[in-house]
């Protein structure tokens, strides 16, 4: 069952068409991953779901409610959440303490199990700044997950991680998904954890869908083999 869907997105800055007539439809449990060669519309995507960039025309919905004119925050209190590229973490702040805060503000029942999934127990009661950089990724995941929302937009959640965090990081977000039935859009670099851990992939290019499918599907694509995976395939 559809949760969120973007039907015909299109989004323009000036004469610049950024993104032209996508859609997408995001279902609980399940994690739809976005991939595309630099420029291909991805990040412009994200922003036009999650309220950040004004889309030029289409509607996204929320429960069968169009909410394209809603602000970010608007859709963060009714449960569609957001990460960035950039961690959103307080560096001078202990783990315990912003997430407590977040938890508090949002409503938040079940802290203690968001926690111990993302293994960061050790790390509570240290200052941001002087954990490691894949754990403040975490951080940041456990931010954008406090607050049981029924949407989760990932922006590049393994950006600056080495392959063995990416792969935790990745196997956390598809759990997590299914644990909590949360809808999860996943942009991201690393195209073999995609693949990997999706259950759906929209491959964008020049602002465009190449192809969307399952990942089986989508890898043998032989449009998606040329513009983009190439041997990797």
């Amino acid at each position: 069952m559809t949760i969120f869907e973007g039907r015909g997105l299109s989004v323009r800055y000036g004469a610049v068409k950024a993104l032209t007539n996508v859609d997408i439809a995001l279902e609980p449990g399940l994690v739809h991953g976005v991939i595309g060669p630099n420029g291909a519309g991805k990040s412009t995507f994200i922003d036009g779901l999650s309220g950040r960039a004004r889309v030029s025309s289409g509607v996204v919905t929320f429960n069968g409610e169009d909410i394209t004119a809603r602000s970010p925050r608007w859709r963060r209190r009714h449960g569609i959440a957001r990460s960035f590229q950039r961690t959103s973490v307080f560096n001078s702040m202990t783990v315990r303490h912003q997430l407590e805060m977040v938890a508090e503000r949002n409503g938040e029942s079940d802290l203690a199990s968001l926690v111990d999934t993302l293994g960061l127990a050790p790390v509570m009661d240290r200052v941001c700044s002087e954990i490691a950089y894949g754990t403040q990724r975490s951080v940041d995941l456990a931010l954008a997950l406090i607050g049981d929302p029924k949407v989760v937009l990932l922006d590049e959640p393994c950006a600056g991680l080495v392959q063995d965090e990416s792969v935790r990081m990745l196997q956390h977000v598809r759990d997590i998904c299914r644990e909590r039935e949360v809808a999860a859009l996943l942009v991201e670099h690393d195209v073999e954890g995609v693949f990997r851990t999706c259950d759906r992939i929209t491959v964008l290019n020049l602002g465009e869908v190449l192809a969307s499918g399952e990942p089986a599907e989508v890898r043998s694509n032989p449009a998606v083999v040329q513009a983009y995976l190439g041997s990797a395939a």
